[in-house]
């Protein structure tokens, strides 16, 4: 039995810089080991409780200075260490570094067929890039089944992995024949101190440094000039919000007095910046050449959660029809949707904005696994040859484009927020590509907006669930209805859902809610009691108000995954966010920017939150709190008009 962790050395959060070329520099900032790589460590030496003779291997890629981290996990008790380190790879995408790893692991002997069974642990997502899209390239290269955004992972005695994977809305329990590959999240076993004994193990250990040569890596498919996407613009993001109005009082009950006159009042009123132009350089007389070849029209994936479209899938529909307008000619929005006897979900995909629904029905389909899914919509692709690509960036859609982006040798941007038809001026070879996907993406702590372009068709790219409005539908709008019958595999069915668990509320409810009470570290020492009566109360009231968590919260056990609020997270519009005890990270922020007023409680008055809000207190929240549920029950509603009901 083998154990091996793959693990990248991150810069600190608030070190981490972009340069102009949109590539990370760190020859200023400080590194640890990635936060989910660090939780995907202690996974492994939790399953060597298990296999008490199991080899424990880490590996990484990356510069020299990788070392470190890798002594490290030597320390927290791993045997061996890999480091890739080769000036080859700089500039690496995801499809590029995904395809580098698993040719080492491949190098190392660890293929689907191996011998010795195995299991891969990695991080769900780095904090310098956020896409989560590595573990799945990784399995996908390795012809593995995989388990992504998981808490926990146990043998069942009978050579397979039990795990526990967060997804919209609640979890499911997965059965993982060996070899696999798990992606851990932060909510599992925090990971241990190394040990004095691991120290001096690690001081004297051998860091194995492989080249891309040494691995019979060819440089065609890696580095700057090997991906399939580019970083083609970098710009800043700036906050439009005005100066908060803080409250002013010597008591709890004068502070929360002050808070609603200052509303009353209106504040300062949203003075929204006039974009500056760049001078760009004058486009040059260079030919211009569409790349696309038969590729065309635009592919979506229909999402089923509850048994009905999940919102974020309606949500692309938005950015489609915008992107299909600019491309023009007959461009067509086509949906793929899977599942067991869902074809009456077609007619909600046309009022929406489907053209064409590709129906797949088949009784074992009746739940997303990742294997079979990412099969049939690549075969959907290769037949319809689109060339857009778009999910919604879910658990689900996170780890499927990036699986689907190595069987058709596509590159894959994440987390979109943006998605336009552009060109792309290639200087070296004096041309001009058009037309070409812009898709513009925050990134590195949601300080920078940088603009990725694909050169493999299809272009795909994931949309951040929240951002897009579903469009306005249209009722009685109606499509072709185009049924496909996939080549069966039945080693796509390798993995199975044990069980699955939804809660009730979270997703759907935040998506739709007036009025959004979330809660961060400062807020969990009563367990979020009081920011869930909060939003009780103005329930209570007749509005549609729900509670929702900062990503650590949620890490630390307080809230699920569905409710959590930031990058990796959700994107609300809500007519008023309370943040209570959140410090204001820019990544929570990039999550509810776009609400309409926001009112923000800490202890703290240098938070973040602070500069970010429209109006704050500053004050214990477990003092403050209760005198503004107090009022909310007497009427206040936070400038919301409360619509009239009738008798009930």
């Amino acid at each position: 039995m083998v154990i091996i962790s793959l693990i990248k050395q991150v810069p600190l959060p608030n070190e981490m810089r972009m340069g102009d070329d949109g590539l990370m520099d760190r020859t200023k900032a400080k590194s640890i080991i990635n936060i989910d790589c660090q939780f995907g460590l202690e996974a492994g030496l939790q399953l060597k409780k298990y296999y008490p003779d199991a080899r424990m291997i880490v590996c990484s890629m990356g510069p020299g200075s990788f070392e470190a981290a890798l002594k490290t996990a030597v320390s927290m008790g791993y045997d061996e260490a890999y480091l890739l380190s080769d000036r080859k790879l700089g500039g690496s995408d995801t499809f590029a570094t995904g395809l580098a790893i698993s040719t080492m692991l491949k190098y190392l002997g660890f293929t689907k067929n191996a011998k010795e069974p195995f299991v891969i642990f990695a991080g769900r997502q780095t904090s310098d890039g956020d896409t989560a899209h590595v573990p799945s390239q990784v399995a996908e290269n390795l012809g593995i089944p995989q388990a992504t955004f998981c808490q926990s992972a146990k043998p069942d005695g009978k050579g397979n992995i039990i795990a526990k994977r967060i997804i919209e809305g609640g979890y499911q329990m997965m059965e993982l024949p060996m070899p696999c590959l798990i992606s851990l999240t932060p909510t599992g076993i925090p990971p241990r101190k190394p040990s004095l004994v691991g120290a001096i193990k690690a001081r004297h250990s051998d860091i194995k440094v492989f080249g891309v040569d040494d691995i019979h890596l060819g440089t065609e498919k890696i580095g700057i000039n090997g991906s399939p996407t580019i970083v083609a613009a970098v710009a800043n993001i700036e906050s439009e919000r005005p100066p908060i109005v803080l409250s002013e009082g010597t008591s709890e009950s004068a502070l929360v007095n002050s808070l609603i006159v200052n509303m009353k009042k209106g504040g300062n009123v949203l003075q929204h910046k006039e974009a500056k132009e760049k001078a760009e350089k004058e486009t040059p007389d260079f030919p211009i050449i569409d790349t696309r070849g038969d590729y065309k029209h635009i592919l979506t994936w229909a999402e089923i959660a509850n048994g009905q479209i999940a919102r974020p899938s309606l949500e692309l529909f938005t950015p489609a029809r915008h992107l299909a307008d600019q491309l023009g000619g007959d461009t067509k929005i086509k949906t793929v949707l899977i599942g067991k006897d869902v074809a009456p979900q077609a007619q909600t995909l046309f009022e929406h904005g489907a053209d064409e629904v590709i129906l797949v029905e088949d009784d074992k389909l009746e739940e997303y696994l990742v294997l079979p899914f990412a099969s049939i919509i690549t075969q959907v692709i290769q037949k319809q040859k689109p060339e857009i690509v778009l999910f919604a960036a879910t658990t689900s859609g996170r780890e499927l484009a990036p699986r689907i982006a190595v069987k058709t040798g596509s590159g894959v941007t994440a987390d979109c927020t943006g998605l336009e038809i552009g060109e792309y001026v290639n200087r070296k070879e004096k041309t001009i590509i058009r037309p070409i996907l812009h898709s513009r993406r925050p990134t590195y702590g949601e300080s920078k907006l940088a603009t990725i372009l694909g050169f493999v068709y299809p272009q795909i790219s994931t949309a951040r669930a929240g951002t897009f409005e579903v469009p306005e539908r249209v009722e009685g709008r109606v499509g072709v209805v185009s049924k496909f019958k996939p080549q069966p595999a039945e080693d796509d069915f390798r993995a199975r859902i044990l069980e699955t668990v939804r809660g009730a509320g979270g997703l759907q409810n935040l998506f739709d809610a007036e009025i959004i009470v979330s809660g961060g570290r400062g807020a969990t020492s009563d367990g979020l009691k009081l920011v869930k009566e909060l939003a009780e109360a103005l329930k209570e009231q007749g509005l549609k108000a729900e509670w929702a968590a900062s990503r650590v919260v949620v890490d630390e056990g307080f809230a699920e995954y569905a409710r959590q609020i930031g990058q990796t997270g959700k994107t609300v519009r809500p007519k008023a966010y309370i943040a209570i005890g959140i410090s204001g990270a820019i990544q929570h922020l990039a999550g509810m920017k776009e609400a309409g007023t926001v009112v923000a409680i800490d202890h703290n008055p240098k938070a973040a939150i602070f500069r970010n809000a429209d109006f704050g207190i500053v004050g214990e929240y477990e003092d403050v709190l209760p005198e503004l549920i107090e009022q909310v029950k007497q009427g206040f509603t936070f400038g919301i008009e409360v619509s009239k009901r009738g008798d009930e």
